[in-house]
């Protein structure tokens, strides 16, 4: 169906993929993996029209091709689906699902009326049940992504290719996404699934193809490979190294200090929070557990001044801080790493060394001039530190693959010497080698005396990596778990009774959802659909962070 022989892409300083060979089959879905920055990305873009080749070939049913642009590979009939959900916010549901392509009435005008009763058959075949008139940026970001799938899949493409699709989408959209792969293996169209979660690529993928450092190092059936062998492929490293290391990287329990270095008490946002209250102390890691729209991301917003409160109050190191600013939470010393880092975090029009740098201009200048030998100088440390996969500090941030997007991202907000640390998924649409790199880097922050706030849509990440949990039920505290009550059991327990209270006396507070509906994830065995404005908990793990610490001494 599609093919690529000794394909070669350099840019500036960096060789992208190096003869690479790579061939897609009519109704195969095949996973293409491996760290960040292996090539995954440019290879996708160069199948797609985005790139051309410097040297070799693409073949398209066996002829050679030359998309010139991504439109001409959709004429093709390949269609992509991206981690970063690429439609029109300000435009309505119907109008994404169809752009390009809306259906005319007789005097060659939009028929709206058509349009709007056919998105809305369409969708309700991927679970969202939603007013298609409405704005696409008011449903959530899972929800946004299904329109997304609907839209590349509806085209009646021959090639679908997928990355990072369920990086946004709750466990009941998932399987829903996996049976529109099923059926469209049984229909012989192929698909290209690129994701770092391995338990997917078994569920559906019958090939997968391992780049490392822009060659490829292993074709073959997936189901010949354990999870262990793929992992050591990925990372280059022996298969018992990384059976050592274990499933994360952190490591022994954080002596937290005595007085709160944050107290947020009595948070409210009309809609969202209903007086959430969590204190953080110095070295400690505080996890945010619940459900998706449970209110986990609109808690750390709050902190960090980008949600204005009805009421409540934050408290940094015992001086209270004047809310709804996030000039005044940045001078407090509170940083907030977001969850989505294409809008609410990187600048990708600028370099590395610009987005770097970005909070802490301030601190750098003097009478209004900046001293640029003192920016380089923290910025080479950081790039150090964090192994930023980078041609040069000058190279545009959005040049670089997700997992080195997201170090810069962490760079910037720690070159801000912050004594709050907020994580919303900091370790999300990375690869494991990276994720690994993350964890093992947030250990080191708290055995520092940094106080830091970890939400995590990976229920062993946040089991492994917190000394205490907070569960969150539509904006507001449930419970909490500490020490040796910090257990994968516990947090589902206390996320199962959270949700069948939800069901019996219906929404408290929290975020309304634009899909309908209150649920919980398949895998806790309670009924119903969560909300589609955050991620899953991710699939259900053993042990938490202090019985792992006590049966191996240490380090996981």
């Amino acid at each position: 169906m599609l093919a690529v022989r000794g394909l070669t892409k350099r840019f500036p300083g960096v060789l992208a993929l190096d003869d690479v060979d790579f061939t897609l089959r009519p109704g195969e879905v095949h996973a293409l993996i491996g760290e960040n920055g292996a090539g995954k990305s440019t290879l996708i873009k160069v199948l797609t029209g985005v790139y051309r080749p410097d040297e070799g070939e693409l073949l398209h049913h066996g002829e050679p091709a030359a998309f010139a642009t991504p439109l001409a590979a959709q004429g093709a009939g390949i269609s992509t689906i991206y981690q970063e959900v690429n439609l029109v916010p300000l435009m309505s549901v119907a109008r994404n699902l169809h752009l390009g392509r809306e259906p005319l009435n007789r005097f060659r005008l939009i028929d709206f009326a058509r349009m709007h009763r056919e998105a809305a058959d369409t969708l309700r075949e991927y679970g969202v049940h939603t007013d298609v008139r409405r704005p696409l940026r008011e449903l959530g970001v899972g929800a946004q992504q299904m329109v997304a799938l609907a839209r590349a899949v509806s085209v009646n493409a021959r090639v679908v290719v997928m990355d990072e699709p369920t990086s946004s989408l709750e466990p009941r959209e998932v399987e829903t996404l996996f049976g529109v792969i099923r059926r469209l293996r049984a229909a012989g169209v192929a698909v290209l699934y690129v994701s770092h979660r391995l338990d997917e690529l078994y569920a559906v993928c019958d090939r997968v193809t391992v780049l490392r450092d822009g060659r490829r190092v292993h074709t073959g059936p997936i189901a010949e490979l354990e999870r262990l062998e793929l992992v050591s492929l990925m990372l280059g490293r022996d298969i018992g190294e990384v059976r050592a290391e274990g499933a994360t990287r952190f490591g022994a329990d954080h002596s937290a200090g005595r007085e709160p270095v944050l107290d947020a008490a009595g948070l409210t946002v009309p809609h969202k929070l209903h007086e959430v209250s969590l204190a953080v102390r110095p070295g400690e890691v505080v996890g945010l557990g619940g459900l998706l729209g449970s209110g986990r991301t609109e808690t750390v917003k709050a902190i960090a001044g980008a949600l204005p409160l009805a009421a409540g109050r934050v408290t940094v190191a015992g001086r209270p801080l004047r809310t709804g600013s996030t000039a005044a939470a940045i001078g407090a010393g509170i940083s907030l790493l977001p969850e989505d880092r294409k809008s609410e975090g990187i600048w990708p029009g600028l370099s590395v060394r610009e987005n770097i740098a970005l909070a802490i201009l301030p601190r750098l200048s003097r009478a209004g001039l900046v001293s640029e030998s003192r920016i380089d100088a923290i910025v080479d440390t950081f790039v150090r530190r964090l192994r930023i996969k980078a041609s040069s500090p000058r190279q545009p941030v959005g040049e670089l693959s997700g997992g080195n997007q997201q170090k810069v991202l962490l760079a910037r907000w720690l070159a801000a010497e912050p004594k709050v640390l907020l994580l919303d998924e900091p370790t999300r649409g990375i690869d494991v080698g990276a994720k690994a790199e993350v964890q093992k880097l947030i250990d080191e922050l708290a055995e520092g005396g940094l106080g830091v706030v970890l939400i995590s849509s990976d229920l062993e990440e946040l089991i492994e990596g917190s000394d205490r949990v907070v569960v969150l039920r539509d904006g507001a505290v449930v419970e909490e778990l500490a020490g040796d009550d910090v257990t994968e059991d516990r947090l589902m327990r206390a996320i199962a009774s959270a949700a069948e209270e939800a069901a019996h006396t219906g929404p408290r507070a929290g975020p309304d959802e634009p899909g309908g509906g209150t649920a919980v994830p398949a895998e806790s065995g309670v009924p119903g659909r969560p909300p589609a404005g955050e991620r899953d908990t991710g699939p259900a793990r053993t042990g938490s962070a202090h019985e792992k610490r006590s049966r191996e001494g240490g380090r996981s």
